[in-house]
């Protein structure tokens, strides 16, 4: 990777790691579809002007009704929920969770659309759902108004997101990212619109929400979205998708720093064990098993003894639809 392209994957991090950061200070505020709202409307407002040609436009409005469905299910519902979320847990502690979104993928993909999944895959899953145990244990109470259902929320939008990605792989691949990215936030916007409106806060907003959920469109959703596809195309999709292991890294110092959020040994260990299985589910992690010698080699007892090892399978490609995120995603 090219000393531009590890500062756009920095980049790109710090940026999806502070989405959490401005959710975390302005949802309170906005509640989560007013800010999710906001979110969109500026990202379309900033977006739409790269599809200002007859050629872009043409293709948004041939796919309207597909771009209509990614926007939902990759930023509506799914921004929703991580807004949701971040009213009562942690930035970090959000982001750790979200991390499991590569997972979701992959299941989902071979659940639904035909999408090959490796036995490495179940253990990756395995280990990261343990990993996301562990960070909740003692925060899984589903009382009226328990943390559980917040982070079910944010299980929730790792499975939209999930969706959003094998959709996109399998009907939208074929598109510019641009028009992926512009039109599925423009479409978006126009969902969130009636709706947001609707449950606008009657209680005037801080200019410190504001200034959160402006941020939150222009950097960790518009500028974030345009480096994303620029990494994409100069780097690759694997050393790509490696930023969604220093999203929660970066959320959490972010959190740290900014919000004083404590990072306490179940929270690093929780971080560690979820990224380990994602690592394994997605094949960034390769795990080795040791072959069986052959009948020539063990007829050598003088040889030195070579240990043929076989590479895991590659994971699924990630795909190339905007995250929250990073999400997020993200």
């Amino acid at each position: 990777m090219s000393p531009a392209d590890t500062l756009r994957l920095l980049l790109l991090s710090s940026l999806w790691g502070l989405s959490f950061i401005f959710m975390r200070v302005a949802a309170p505020e906005f509640g989560a579809v007013s800010l999710v709202l906001v979110r969109m409307g500026v990202g379309a407002l900033l977006l739409v002007p790269l599809l200002l040609s007859l050629y872009y436009l043409r293709l948004v409005w041939q796919h309207k009704g597909s771009l209509l469905l990614l926007g939902v299910i990759n930023h509506v519902l799914p921004f929703s929920l991580l807004a949701l979320a971040t009213t009562r847990l942690e930035a970090g502690f959000t982001s750790l969770i979200n991390a499991t979104t590569p997972i979701f993928t992959a299941l989902l993909g071979a659940l639904f659309f035909t999408v090959p999944i490796q036995r490495r895959q179940y253990l990756g899953l395995a280990l990261a759902l343990f990993g996301v145990y562990v960070l909740s244990a003692d925060r899984l109470d589903f009382a009226l108004g328990g943390d559980g259902w917040f982070i079910l929320a944010v299980l929730g939008a790792t499975f939209c997101y999930g969706i959003a990605g094998n959709y996109s792989r399998n009907h939208l691949s074929h598109l510019p990212a641009r028009v992926l990215a512009a039109g599925s936030s423009a479409m978006s916007a126009l969902v969130l619109l009636v709706p947001g409106l609707l449950l606008w806060p009657s209680e005037p907003i801080s200019g410190q929400a504001w200034a959160n959920a402006l941020a939150l469109a222009a950097l960790s959703t518009t500028a974030a979205f345009l480096i994303y596809f620029a990494l994409l195309a100069s780097a690759g999709a694997t050393a790509t998708s490696t930023v969604t292991f220093l999203v929660p890294v970066s959320a959490l110092l972010w959190g740290y720093l900014l919000l004083g959020e404590r990072l306490s040994l179940q929270i690093l260990a929780g971080m560690a064990i979820t990224l380990a299985g994602t690592a394994v589910a997605t094949g960034l992690l390769r795990l080795r098993r040791r072959a069986p010698p052959s009948p020539a080699t063990a007829a050598q007892p003088m040889a030195a003894t070579l240990d043929a090892t076989q590479a895991a399978a590659p994971g699924a490609t990630p795909d190339d639809t905007p995250p929250d995120n990073n999400h997020s995603r993200h």
